[in-house]
């Protein structure tokens, strides 16, 4: 078994109510004032109130090539995990050189070396620590990010293991591609990042406990979500089948599941959702007969701050462990994302 000891979520400085983005960013995408018109609705129908972005609004009419956004990306992105691991830290009680295990993940940026490299000797971390930093998972790197962390600490019971997720969406904005996938996606995605220190059943930190995980790969649905990448950078690939994929996967997945520990869907008192977006948040609740007030937390998440992709479920969880009053001691909570394969990845989580 694992605890999670601590989540710190963090966001950028900068912070824009959704028509503001819309206002700046749409024209951006197309001069088209049909396409403005479609931007506008769809932007506005998101449930999205604020985002916040790696870089002032402006900056992005001038943003040039995938390079400086990459290299703008990697400055943000190890400033924000910078923050949010010492954040966590010291809620937890731990020093950096405690930490044994790193799991870092994004796919909204590339370097080498790694972000999380790029902290070892900035925050003090161990020469010694082992890392596994990972791109690919996209929204369901959040939960299959503790799920891993949960695989090494059961093996390594002594020990602590840190979750790293950052994600800045903004600076993968594609100009002048007047796909719907794209005018979606840019009224969608946030800038955002959080970091879980996880323990090992052997260790006195407090905190909820991880009973099980499971990993799921849906069979020809790797075109429903992704990326293409290109010149210009990452290409959004955003498709209407992933509401589908919910709706045909999830009731089967999640009932095999709990039911594999013991438990039902009315056992569970905290979900944890991705807040992919209204259609998604839509789909889980009606795949798995939940009310809307299940996923509360996860639709409150993505109207104060988007969907911030692997990040997204790791803002609820942090919701979870500060909520007042506290979940109930033996109560279940379930955290569960999906993202491109489709793969989906289901952490059972029981509070102590």
């Amino acid at each position: 078994m694992s605890r999670v000891a601590a989540v710190a979520p963090v966001v950028p400085d900068y912070s824009y109510t959704q028509a503001e983005i819309t206002a700046e960013l749409g024209p951006l995408l197309s001069a088209t004032p049909s396409h403005q018109s479609v931007i506008e609705r769809m932007h506005g129908a998101s449930g999205i109130q604020r985002r916040h972005t790696a870089l002032p609004l402006e900056r992005y009419r001038d943003l040039g090539s995938f390079r400086e956004s990459n290299d703008e990306f990697i400055r943000v992105a190890t400033d924000l995990l910078d923050r949010a691991l010492t954040t966590a830290l010291t809620d937890a009680g731990l020093a950096p050189r405690d930490v044994d295990f790193v799991f870092f993940t994004s796919v909204t940026g590339v370097s080498a070396p790694s972000v999380d490299a790029l902290l070892v000797p900035r925050l003090g971390l161990r020469p010694d620590v082992k890392r596994v930093p990972s791109f690919g998972l996209g929204c369901v790197a959040g939960a299959a990010g503790l799920a891993r962390v949960h695989d090494y600490l059961v093996g390594h019971p002594d020990e602590v293991g840190v979750l790293l997720s950052v994600e800045l969406c903004s600076l993968t904005l594609q100009r002048d591609d007047q796909t719907m996938g794209n005018f979606v996606a840019t009224g969608l995605f946030g800038d955002g990042a959080a970091a879980v220190v996880m323990v090992g059943e052997n260790r006195s930190e407090p905190g909820p406990r991880i009973v099980d995980t499971r990993s799921t790969f849906i069979a020809d649905s790797h075109d429903v979500i992704g990326w293409n990448v290109g010149g210009t950078g990452f290409e959004i690939v955003l498709t209407a089948g992933v509401a589908d994929v919910i709706q045909n996967s999830f009731p089967t997945e999640v009932s095999e599941f709990l039911g594999r520990n013991g438990l039902t869907i009315a056992d569970i008192d905290t979900w944890l959702a991705h807040p992919g977006g209204p259609r998604v948040l839509e789909a889980f609740e009606s795949s798995l007969g939940l009310e809307r007030s299940d996923l509360q937390s996860s639709w409150d998440c993505l109207a104060r701050v988007g969907n911030l992709s692997s990040a997204a479920v790791l803002h609820v969880l942090a919701d979870a462990l500060h909520a007042d009053p506290a979940p109930a001691p033996g109560s279940h909570a379930l955290a569960f994302a999906l993202g491109p394969g489709v793969s989906a990845e289901f952490v059972l989580l029981e509070w102590s």
